[in-house]
């Protein structure tokens, strides 16, 4: 090659950048040394704190108990059964157990128990829901949604003022949890009338007892009438309800509450009455 054609291209890299060759490398010489000593030493003061946590919480004792989310079951009721472990190492304390002592309380379906790094244990409970209730041998007793029947307490009257009377419970069983329960079809029924209930527009304020009945009877009665209002076993209450506020406003209201024995809302576009003396014509309720 001629000198002509010989060029030198060291003027067009960036300014201030040389060739690889002269940038020292991070790890050349005794830097490595000094990251892995800082590295050694991180990881030193990590073991130390681990080991100090770890002792600080084998020193830890249960402080006090916080109950959250309890309104028919007193908190004393609650703490009375668990408050013996106060004062017990808090890592050692077994959150099952303490679960177990308290799963006996009627009202209390799950609870939530969790320590705190403070000594705190928090229990969150969740409540049996009151839906409706009755009498069995004599004592009031509240019903709840999954059909478990839970003693009767003042404080239910309180939240729940207006509690669906149940007649008629002839099928029941001893759970697991040593409560009674209802048969799982009369359950269902009675959630599937007091959904329908809720959405009346009057009868909601009238209807006060559902009695339970066999071969289609299921029937109930409302407030100053003495009638019994067959709504049958086989659903469809939303229909049969609206058809007893038509009956309530056409007929009930203007002859008066002791005219009839038995009102049967279970038929299509009909209302059959009996009184005590003889059957009636079937009432027209079309609008």
């Amino acid at each position: 090659m001629s000198d002509s054609e010989y060029h030198e291209y060291s003027d067009v890299l960036p300014e201030g950048e040389e060739s690889r060759s002269d940038v020292a490398s991070p790890f050349s010489g005794g830097n490595w040394l000094a990251l892995l000593f800082i590295l050694l030493m991180a990881l030193a003061a990590l073991a130390g704190l681990v080991s100090l946590a770890s002792h600080w919480k084998k020193e830890v004792v249960v402080r006090d108990f916080v109950v959250d989310g309890a309104s028919i079951i007193a908190d004393k009721e609650l703490l009375s059964r668990i408050m013996v472990f106060k004062g017990r190492n808090l890592q050692e304390l077994d959150a099952e157990e303490l679960k177990r002592m308290i799963m006996v309380i009627p009202y209390l379906r799950d609870a939530v128990i969790s320590k705190e790094l403070n000594g705190i244990v928090r229990v969150r409970v969740l409540e049996r829901e009151p839906v409706a209730r009755t009498v069995l041998d004599g004592r009031v007793t509240v019903i709840d949604r999954e059909g478990f029947l839970l003693p009767w307490k003042p404080v239910v009257a309180e939240r729940f003022p207006k509690l669906l009377e149940i007649a008629g419970i002839n099928r029941l069983k001893t759970a697991r949890n040593g409560l009674q329960q209802l048969d799982s079809r009369d359950v269902a029924l009675i959630l599937h009338f007091l959904e329908s209930l809720s959405e009346t527009e009057y009868a909601s304020m009238l209807v006060r007892e559902l009695h339970l009945a066999v071969n289609n009877m299921t029937w109930f009665i409302a407030v100053q009438a003495p009638s019994r209002f067959i709504v049958g076993n086989d659903g469809n209450f939303k229909e049969k309800l609206k058809k007893f506020e038509i009956f309530w406003q056409k007929v009930i209201s203007k002859k008066g509450f002791g005219c009839y024995d038995t009102v049967d809302l279970r038929f299509r576009d009909r209302i059959f009455t009996t009184d005590l003396v003889s059957p009636k014509d079937p009432q027209d309720i079309s609008p």
